[in-house]
């Protein structure tokens, strides 16, 4: 069996390869089997939490780690379709052994994945992942499975969605609310379809919410955090103050001000870590970042006096630097952000509220606040590759990276990396023009190209 887990948990195309019922059902085993090991000294049975987004295959997955994990002797949660970020928080609050999140984020309806959270609502790290991998390459487990009253139970968690509510609700300033501020919301047709509307109504704000009817198969078709066109219309349309754009299980968060105009997950880092810097809020005078932050929140964070931690792309590796460094705010330039003092991962509805609050507290426009940072000119090409041979070990590629980053200087910067979730090679390069920066992006897609094949 090759690796089975890559940056964020099993991903793959539902019902083929590692996103089988099969396979799902040896992962609940697995998981199951760990949770017990750490369970013995309890009297009770050990619980495992499981939610999901709203992909057609979720039925299948959901009744395969089911009966994976009952198998094992365990008991299971069932929260239904729940923000990624909420399975980790009903984790925790409902004291379970371990959170399993059935959902492939961004991608197409027809793949799907599987994620696990620690019973401190924190991701699994990388050892206790390869535990699960031996565990399922061996036959260890189908020698350990329960039988008569041993056997695990299966019940749905009817409140959870009421809880995490709550629970977001509670990270927004007591003293403040959205009362007169319209709010445009694009759900991408997944698991916040149902929550976020009801946390920013709640709040006082005049939601207008598109993309919030999931039929299994239009989750991120053309909507949510990665394709923002329909939200900037209806901002638009309905003169709202912000739109929202959040990716299939929420945990990721784009933003549209109130010109139309989209703004990164670095422009929302940036504005959140000057706000948290003038309050004293900012821990240690740092913010955690990965490599494919954009040059200008780089620049802007060196102007201002904030150190900037660089990771890996992951939003685990940002976490991983953010507890190492005592941090409390990082995330990505694709949406992830990450609030320490609020959640134990990222969430793109506690984001959005985090933000909103700046707005209310400063009683600047998003446009205006969004000024703190210039973003550079950056073109990201994506494509597909049959293999993926170390980049590094390639010289024609090297060599084509160095004479592009001659020619930038202190400008810009190239970035080519493979994705870890995809079959998929992703080539990124930032300078000072358009014009170069999409030139140099294409010369070096083509070197990459004919040398991967």
């Amino acid at each position: 069996m090759g690796k089975l887990f890559g940056t964020d948990g099993v991903r793959g195309m539902a019902n083929m390869g590692n996103m089988t019922a099969e396979q799902a059902l040896e992962i609940g085993r697995a998981v199951a089997y760990v949770c017990k090991e750490y369970h013995k000294e309890k009297e009770t049975r050990p619980r495992i939490v499981i939610g999901k987004d709203t992909r057609l295959s979720g039925y299948m997955l959901e009744n395969a780690l089911t009966a994976g994990v009952c198998s094992m002797g365990v008991d299971v949660l069932l929260l239904g379709p729940l923000p990624t970020p909420g399975v980790a928080f009903i984790t925790q609050d409902m004291r379970a052994d371990a959170g399993i999140v059935i959902s492939a984020s961004h991608n197409p309806y027809h793949d799907n994945g599987i994620k696990i959270f620690s019973r401190t609502g924190y991701k699994l790290p990388d050892a206790e992942e390869e535990q699960m991998e031996k565990l399922i390459a061996g036959r260890k487990l189908r020698d350990v499975r329960s039988t008569e009253d041993d056997i695990g139970k299966a019940k749905r968690i009817d409140d959870a969605v009421g809880r995490y509510i709550v629970f977001c609700k509670n990270t927004f300033p007591e003293n403040l609310t959205l009362d007169g501020m319209k709010v445009a919301l694009d759900c991408a047709n997944g698991a916040a379809y149902k929550v976020a509307p009801t946390i920013f109504a709640e709040l006082g704000a005049a939601v207008t919410a598109i993309h919030v009817s999931p039929n299994g198969m239009n989750i991120n078709d053309n909507c949510g955090s990665q394709h923002t066109g329909d939200l900037k219309a209806k901002v638009l349309a309905v003169k709202a103050d912000v739109g929202l754009a959040f990716d299939g299980d929420a945990d990721r968060l784009i933003v549209v001000d109130e010109t139309g105009t989209e703004l990164s997950g670095d422009q929302i880092m940036a504005i959140c870590a000057v706000h948290y810097k003038k309050k004293g809020l900012l821990k240690n005078n740092e913010i955690v970042a990965t490599v494919m932050s954009n040059f200008g929140f780089l620049s802007a964070m060196k102007e201002l006096g904030i150190g900037v931690a660089i990771t890996p792309v992951g939003d685990r590796y940002v976490l991983e630097r953010m507890i190492k460094d005592d941090a409390v705010l990082g995330g990505e330039a694709s949406g992830h952000v990450i609030f320490h003092n609020h959640h134990s991962t990222g969430d793109g509805i506690i984001a959005a509220l985090q933000l909103l609050a700046i707005m209310r507290e400063t009683g600047k426009p998003l446009s205006k606040l969004a000024k703190v940072m210039k973003v550079f000119p950056q073109r990201l090409i994506n494509f597909d590759v049959a293999k993926k041979p170390p980049l590094e070990e390639l010289p024609e590629i090297q060599k084509a990276v160095k004479k592009a980053e001659a020619e930038l200087g202190d400008k810009g910067r190239v970035l080519i990396r493979y994705s870890g979730t995809q079959p998929m090679c992703r080539v990124m390069v930032e300078g000072p023009t358009d014009e170069i920066t999409n030139r140099l992006a294409e010369q070096l897609t083509a070197v990459v190209k004919k040398c991967i094949g």
